[in-house]
């Protein structure tokens, strides 16, 4: 039986016993009657936080306020300090669920779980300015640090049966403040989760993954033993919903799907020229936002992409510039010199917030911004060609996510040669949108934005 299927079993069996109990405490209002969900959860990156203009975000955010708008309700976040204060709050009939928690043998005897929706794999971490370790052995004797709240110490717990020498601590921080930790060279190793990980090295270009510790582990929704089955039932409904249409992926790739496309050198790239030549670049980039609303880091971002903030940049094709325009886009946005940095900038944004006007008003962000990107690459003719593709194929056209799939399938001739435009290298778009995506998550964190006077619009703030 494998680890999902135990742990799966666990929480059943507790909810069955447990819910059969008579002293077992029933909420004061019953999920039936209620008129508003109540979820529980922690502040951090990957559940529930406040982005940088000031609006919730994070996938246990995404995820409950859909499932409440499919119940007619209101939802509202409890946010406590960690897991545990999360399970406890559940005990306490404070919540309806306790949302992005991670499944264990220790959860398990306190709540029972729902359906699994994400999975992840155990990593040891190294700073790969040391040694890398082999295996299991080579940690003996070395500073190894786990995140109190995770489920690592279960996983070291097995390993510790075999080799009795191997010896971690367990600290009151996450796993990204860990992860800094070790980039800075503070302690020798850290057992992460591998989604963590993937985004730490987008911003610590000196962490690597020494090997996988024991098998994958799930989150999933947690609720009191006692729960109400029409909860349960509506929540196996919601799940069983988003993995048929489509938007357990597309949330899974809004937070996830675009981290692992950065090689170590081009995360050191970014922030050692986001030192010595992006303070040179910011009032261009602050009046390009002025121009037209788009988050700055967002077109620092794109032409960090594009010329490596290189305002002389010049392609055998003869694009050229910061933002690396075409002859045509120039004369287009009435560029003078391509290579006159302030001219590049605005044109190059003004560009871009045509493309997406361009588009329908049915696509939503950020899936408006992400192909807005591919178009600013590909142009907005071949773009069309990949919606028209993705209908053919059963895809959405509308979807950053599906787009992605049938942009690169531009280059094959069984495609290209019944489409408008013809062929395309649309497999650069998708590298450009995703590195894109990639560069904006490292200039947010370590970039305030600009306030310039103006409300950010809603679609603006929705990307970070």
């Amino acid at each position: 039986m494998s680890i999902f299927s135990r742990l799966l079993v666990i929480p059943i069996v507790c909810g069955l016993l447990l819910s059969a109990c008579d002293s077992f405490e029933r909420p004061d209002v019953p999920f039936s009657k209620t008129d508003e969900l109540v979820v529980i959860t922690v502040n951090s990156p990957d559940t529930y936080y406040e982005n940088s203009e000031g609006r919730h975000a994070g996938l246990e955010f995404d995820l409950a306020s859909e499932f409440a708008r499919d119940l007619g309700l209101e939802v509202r976040f409890k946010v406590v300090p960690n897991m545990d204060q999360a399970l406890f709050s559940l005990e306490k009939h404070q919540g309806h669920l306790a949302a992005g928690l991670s499944i264990s043998a220790k959860h398990a005897l306190r709540a029972r779980f729902g359906h699994v929706y994400q999975r992840m794999q155990p990593q040891v971490v190294y700073n790969t300015l040391y040694r890398r370790p082999r295996n299991i052995r080579d940690l003996v004797g070395r500073s190894i640090e786990i995140a109190s709240e995770t489920t690592h110490a279960e996983q070291l717990n097995k390993v510790k049966q075999r080799i009795p020498a191997l010896e971690w601590t367990e600290v009151d921080i996450t796993e990204e403040d860990l992860l800094a930790k070790l980039a800075e060279g503070k302690i020798d190793y850290v057992i992460a989760d591998s989604t963590q990980i993937d985004m730490a090295k987008n911003f610590y270009p000196n962490l690597g993954i020494a090997f996988d510790l024991g098998e994958p582990t799930g989150k999933a929704w947690a609720f009191s033993p006692y729960v109400e089955r029409e909860l349960l039932e509506k929540t196996h409904q919601f799940f069983n919903r988003i993995e048929q249409d489509g938007t357990l992926t597309r949330l899974l790739d809004r937070y996830y799907g675009h981290t692992q496309r950065l090689e170590q050198a081009d995360v050191s790239g970014i922030l050692n020229k986001r030192r010595t030549v992006l303070p040179d670049l910011r009032d261009h980039f602050y009046r390009a936002e002025e121009l037209t609303g788009i988050d700055w880091r967002l077109i620092a971002a794109l032409a960090y992409q594009e010329s490596h903030w290189n305002h002389l940049a010049t392609s055998p094709a003869n694009v050229r510039g910061i933002m690396m325009l075409t002859e045509t886009t120039a004369d287009r946005m009435r560029v003078t010199d391509r290579l006159n940095t302030q001219q590049s900038i605005l044109a190059g944004a003004r560009y871009l917030q045509m493309l997406k006007d361009r588009l329908p008003s049915r696509i939503l962000e950020p899936d408006r911004t992400w192909i807005a990107l591919a178009a600013y690459n590909q142009g907005p003719g071949h773009i069309e060609d990949a919606r028209v593709l993705a209908q053919r194929l059963k895809l959405s056209p509308d979807t950053w996510l599906d787009l992605k799939k049938t942009l690169p399938l531009l280059s094959l001739s069984k495609h290209f040669r019944s489409l408008k435009h013809g062929y395309a290298r649309g497999g650069e778009a998708v590298i450009l949108t995703e590195s894109v995506r990639t560069y904006y998550k490292i200039l947010l964190k370590y970039e305030p934005p600009y306030s310039w006077g103006f409300p950010v619009p809603d679609e603006i703030a929705s990307l970070s």
